[in-house]
C-alpha cells in the first residue's frame, strides 16, 4: 500500500538510520500466556537502543535537546540533557516500570563495554507504558536484553534496515486501540538527512486520521478495542545537520505537530517526549564563507530551518503510521489482545479519498 506523506523524500531505508552514525537495535522478550501473575508474566517487553556511532559518545558528546510536550513519564536523563545541551549515552526505550532497571544496566554498559570511568554518568531512558499486555510491575529486563539491544545498535548490522511493530520497547504497546509499537521513517534532503523513531502508545480509535484521512471514524466498530489507551508517544529525532542545542530544541517542537496530524490532542496522562540530536556531520548553509558565515549572520539566519522543521514533521507523522502499519495482533496478560490494524481496510478508506 503506497500513502506518500508529505512532499520531501525518504532516505534508501526510510528508517532514522538513514542518519549516517545512528544505528538501532531491540531486544524482546515474549513468554508465557494466560492470567496475570505479577513476577512470572506472561511477558510482552522489550528495549530499543539508538546510538550516534562514536568511539566513545561519553568523551564525544552529541549536541542534544530535549521537549516535554506533557511530561507524565518516568524517563531519565532528561533534565541534564535539556540542561547541558548533550547526551552522553546511547537513548534506550521501554515499558514503564523498567525504566530505572534499564538506565541501571546502561550504566554498567558504559562501564564495561565502552570502558567509561568517571564518578558521574547521564543514561538517558524514556518509556511508554505497555502494561495492558505486559507484566509491567513484574519487571522482567535484565542485563543480557539491554546489552543485547546496545550491542546490535552498535554492530554494522546496526546501520541500515530497523524492524518496526512488536520489538524492543514497542513490544506491548497500543496505538489508537490497534496493536502498536516501534516505527521509523526519514527525509532526505540535498544538505541534510533526518530521521525520526517513534515508540507509538497512544489513541482513541475514532480520532486516527492517516493523510488526513478519517480512518479511525470507519474503522471505530471493528473489535475487541479493550482498554481506551490514552497513553504516550516518545519520538527521537536524528540529523546530520550541524545545528545547536537551541537550533535542536525548535526542531524537536516539531516533532509534536507530526503526532497532531495522526489525530492525537495530548491528554492529561500522556508522557510525550521528543528527543533531538545532531550527529554533525554536515555544515548548515551559513556555517562558511565570509561574511555570510559569520557568527552573527549564523545567528540571524535560520531560515533554512523551515525545511527542517517540514521533514521533522513528515518523518514523525509517518514514523507513526508505519509502527501502526507493521505491527501484528498481539495476545497477552489476562487474554487481553490488541489486534492489527486492518490494512485491507485501509486500503479500501485510502482509495476513496483518492489518497492510494
Amino acid at each position: 500500500m503506497e500513502i506518500k506523506i508529505g512532499e520531501l523524500e525518504p532516505g534508501k531505508y526510510n528508517a532514522i538510520t538513514d542518519v549516517p552514525g545512528v544505528g538501532v537495535g531491540h531486544s524482546t522478550i515474549i513468554r508465557g500466556e494466560g492470567p496475570l501473575k505479577v513476577g512470572e508474566g506472561p511477558v510482552r517487553v522489550g528495549v530499543t537502543a539508538i546510538v550516534p556511532k562514536r568511539d566513545s559518545i561519553f568523551e564525544e558528546k552529541v549536541k542534544a535537546a530535549v521537549y516535554a510536550y506533557n511530561a507524565f513519564g518516568k524517563a531519565t536523563g532528561l533534565l541534564q540533557a535539556m540542561h547541558m545541551g548533550v547526551i552522553e549515552t546511547p537513548i534506550l526505550l521501554t515499558d514503564t516500570l523498567s525504566t530505572w532497571r534499564v538506565a541501571d544496566f546502561l550504566i554498567d554498559y558504559m562501564y564495561e563495554e565502552l570502558d567509561v570511568r568517571t564518578p558521574s554518568i547521564n543514561p538517558v531512558v524514556a518509556e511508554t507504558n505497555g502494561s495492558y499486555l505486559n507484566d509491567s510491575f513484574g519487571r522482567h529486563i535484565k542485563k543480557e536484553h539491554v546489552y543485547e539491544a546496545l550491542r546490535k545498535a552498535y554492530s554494522p548490522s546496526g546501520t541500515g534496515y530497523v524492524e518496526e511493530g512488536n520489538v524492543g520497547g514497542g513490544t506491548p504497546m497500543s496505538g489508537f486501540e490497534f496493536k502498536g509499537g516501534i516505527g521509523t521513517s526519514s527525509r532526505v534532503t540535498d544538505y541534510f538527512s533526518l530521521g525520526v523513531l517513534v515508540q507509538l502508545n497512544f489513541g482513541k480509535r475514532e480520532d486516527l486520521r492517516i493523510d488526513g484521512v478519517p480512518v479511525g471514524k470507519e474503522l471505530s466498530k471493528i473489535g475487541p478495542k479493550g482498554e481506551y489507551n490514552k497513553g504516550s508517544v516518545i519520538v527521537v529525532v536524528a540529523t546530520d545537520l550541524d545545528l545547536t542545542s537551541r537550533q535542536l530544541w525548535k526542531v524537536a517542537k516539531r516533532a509534536i505537530l507530526g503526532i497532531a496530524r495522526t489525530g492525537s490532542y495530548g491528554g492529561v496522562y500522556s508522557g510525550d517526549f521528543v528527543i533531538a540530536f545532531s550527529t554533525s556531520e554536515r555544515s548548515t548553509p551559513f556555517s562558511h564563507g565570509a561574511r555570510r558565515g559569520s557568527l552573527t549572520r549564523k545567528k540571524i539566519e535560520e531560515g533554512y530551518l523551515d525545511l527542517v522543521f517540514r521533514a521533522t514533521v513528515e518523518a514523525t507523522e509517518e514514523a507513526i503510521l508505519n509502527a501502526l502499519f507493521m505491527a501484528e495482533t498481539m495476545v497477552g496478560r489476562d487474554y487481553h489482545v490488541r489486534i492489527a490494524i486492518p490494512l485491507d481496510r485501509v486500503k479500501e478508506i485510502m482509495s476513496r479519498y483518492g489518497r492510494v
